[in-house]
């Protein structure tokens, strides 16, 4: 069975840094796109930052210049790198794959998040 789970997730003081990680398990033959989202209470879910199967990225204008995805095709791991952090990046972290698993059809799983609180 596929799973895709966050880490790193955890409290810090503003202009603090923190590295996200996701981490997808399964018999998994390729995955093409993976993503970060964050929402904070009240607020839409917002993409933050993708990356592609050749590697390359997009990023949110929000963390565009403070955040950096990058990934390891040998862990079936993405990274979220985030620099400068201030209060407004609170929120759960989540991280979405689109994986092909071995004799199945490609499909977008979802990790459970992980908490980022910005605080003094």
């Amino acid at each position: 069975q596929v799973q895709v789970v966050e880490s790193g997730g955890g409290l810090v003081q503003p202009g603090g840094s923190l590295r996200l990680s996701c981490e997808a398990s399964g018999t998994i033959l390729r995955i093409t796109g993976m993503e970060w989202y964050r929402q904070a209470p009240g607020k839409e879910r917002e993409l933050l930052a993708r990356i592609t199967n050749d590697g390359s990225t997009n990023y949110a204008d929000s963390v565009k210049g403070r955040f950096t995805i990058s990934r390891d095709n040998g862990k079936n791991t993405v990274y979220l790198h985030m620099n400068n952090l201030e209060p407004e990046d609170t929120a759960v972290y989540r991280c979405k794959a689109e994986i092909t698993p071995r004799g199945r059809i490609t499909a977008r799983y979802w990790g459970p998040g992980t908490q980022v609180t910005v605080s003094s």
